[in-house]
């Protein structure tokens, strides 16, 4: 897992802007890696309090976790699952 100082980071495949992905390479001798950005820790802090802002970046963390399982165990990727299971 990376930990990024950038406010969000850019997905490989759409270029979308986010706050973490999950990077699921084909082959399973190839690593797999979570990057997660954290530039916004201090935003957060402001409108939401110290607990909830890391709350906030756990939560992508185990998001993108749950995906890596999912990888590991030859499933599609569930977007339901991860965004219930944290």
């Amino acid at each position: 897992m990376y930990i990024k100082k950038d406010y969000q980071i850019r997905t490989l495949d759409s270029k979308e802007m986010v706050s973490a992905t999950f990077f699921a390479p084909y082959d399973k001798d190839v690593e797999p890696y979570i990057r997660v950005a954290t530039g916004d820790y201090e935003e957060l802090v402001s409108e939401r309090g110290e607990e909830d802002a890391v709350f906030a970046i756990l939560n992508s963390m185990a998001h993108e976790i749950i995906h890596y399982q999912q990888w590991i165990e030859d499933r599609d990727f569930d977007e339901d699952e991860a965004e219930n299971t944290h």
